[in-house]
């Protein structure tokens, strides 16, 4: 199953991931293999350059808002910074196999995975096809500029 995502948050997430050193991390609002929102959440890791945790207080806030009729939570995204665009070691012990959506930055590379049991990488990810689609609205357009992840 493929995940589908628009050129201009597929801009969004190279931009914010070239902005520093430290991985970025956040969720992903969609349905059924579409990402339509990405939410930024601060990295609250121990070690921000090496490890990603979405702050917890965000995770919680957005399936609570999907429980009253806000966009459901279908994954999240990291930064490899110094690394390559695949679920590493660290992720694979982190997943949970519930078939939620990871997509990984590393330099200009943006890739999909989804967590499932016994997946083809680190027995736990299997790879999903990435489809950059054009902009879901006039306001989404690359050429607009990219927006900044809040802080």
């Amino acid at each position: 199953m493929s995940v589908e995502i628009t050129i201009a948050l597929h801009n969004d997430l190279r931009a914010w991931a070239a902005a520093t050193c430290e991985e970025i991390c956040g969720l992903l609002l969609g349905c059924e293999g579409r990402v339509e929102r990405l939410v930024a959440c601060r990295n609250v890791a121990a070690d921000p350059a090496v490890r990603f945790e979405i702050d917890p207080a965000a995770l919680i806030a957005a399936h609570r808002s999907a429980r009253h009729g806000g966009p459901a939570v279908i994954g999240h995204y990291h930064s490899h910074p110094s690394g390559i665009a695949r679920p590493s070691p660290r992720d694979a012990a982190d997943a949970v196999p519930d078939g939620s959506i990871w997509l990984i930055v590393a330099g200009a590379e943006v890739t999909a995975w989804r967590a499932v049991a016994g997946g083809a990488l680190l027995g736990r990810f299997d790879k999903a096809p990435l489809v950059v689609t054009g902009c879901a609205a006039v306001r989404d357009s690359p050429q607009g500029g990219i927006s900044t992840p809040p802080r």
